[in-house]
């Protein structure tokens, strides 16, 4: 059984650009689990319709 692992998991969420406004996108954070309990976010990406990856940071949560 391992201690520390890597999970990934992907949810669709409400993002807000300047812009193109509101953004319906599907979000993929990494994650690091010790014992399946979530430590600390990693990573959180988003895919654009272009097929594009990007970094969270440059679009703010819309709520």
């Amino acid at each position: 059984m391992k201690l520390i692992s890597i999970k990934r998991e992907t949810k669709p969420e409400e993002r807000f650009t300047p812009k193109m406004g509101l953004l319906h996108t599907k979000v993929t954070y990494i994650k690091k689990q010790f014992l399946n309990f979530p430590i600390k976010t990693l990573h959180k990406y988003r895919e654009t319709y272009y097929g594009e990856v990007k970094d969270c940071e440059d679009c703010n949560l819309a709520r």
